[in-house]
């Protein structure tokens, strides 16, 4: 079956049925040794203390709020150019996902900044566009409870998550082009990771266990999503079925 055909909604729900235990599944058990590792295994930091184990959270997090902006930017091309019937749906359903870990990297980020930095924020230029990222997630939010037709809000959320997306690179390489308080990356890097084994592969495990709770939950949605705007269109029907015809008699349901 080739990957157009889940574009089918009935054939992608019965995929989800399939998929999300397993994946359920796994993401819970990498979460376990994930947890165990950062808060068992992996040693204190000789400056930082216990305060960077805070890091295990903090960095996952961050990486899949802009990972879930760039979920939404490929589903909105999807939306505008090849009009995918569930392009819309995956990134209606991804955003108040992504909200949830932008909010996780900005209050666990300002906990992990106060004894660092001497203060819970600072607006340097990574605090500030993952504010704004934020702040484009909530908009995007409330665009789409704001327009009654799901079609029309759906070509409106794509323009501006579209827009939006110009801040990803700014987020991404703020650290290289300005002088901020947070460091540049020691992870992903062309001459290696810079962090020590014992404390980057729990920080990894971590990582993986975050992606996979992110589809776990946005699998989770499209299908609610879907069943909600079948619901709405049985709805519609009804009551269109149910309006007085020309003499003042109710038609007749189909």
């Amino acid at each position: 079956m080739a990957f157009w055909d889940y574009a089918n909604p009935t054939r992608f729900l019965r995929f989800v049925q399939v998929v999300l235990p397993w994946l359920t599944g796994l993401c819970l058990l990498l979460f376990a040794v994930g947890l165990y590792m950062s808060f068992f295994v992996a040693p204190e930091d000789y400056q930082q203390g216990d305060t960077v184990r805070i890091m295990y959270i903090h960095v996952p997090a961050a990486w899949l709020c802009m990972m879930c902006y760039s979920v939404m930017t490929l589903s909105s091309i999807g939306t505008l150019v090849w009009k995918h019937p569930l392009a819309d749906v995956s990134a209606k359903s991804a955003a108040p996902i992504g909200a949830a870990f932008t909010f996780m990297a900005l209050v666990t980020g300002s906990l992990w900044g106060k004894p660092m930095w001497g203060t819970y924020w600072v607006w340097d230029a990574r605090l500030t566009s993952v504010l704004v990222l934020f702040i484009m997630y909530l908009g995007l939010m409330t665009l789409w409870r704001t327009m009654e037709d799901p079609i029309n809000a759906g070509k409106a959320a794509a323009v501006l998550t579209l827009v939006g997306a110009l801040n990803l690179p700014i987020i991404k390489f703020s650290v290289d082009w300005w002088n901020t308080l947070h460091q540049p990356a020691s992870v992903m890097r062309f001459d290696g990771p810079t962090i020590h084994p014992d404390i980057l592969w729990p920080l990894l495990v971590m990582a993986v266990a975050f992606t996979l709770m992110f589809f776990v939950l946005h699998l989770m949605a499209m299908r609610n999503e879907i069943l909600r705007r079948r619901v709405r269109a049985l709805r519609m029907r009804a009551a269109s079925a149910a309006q007085p015809g020309p003499a003042g008699a109710a038609q007749p349901a189909e």
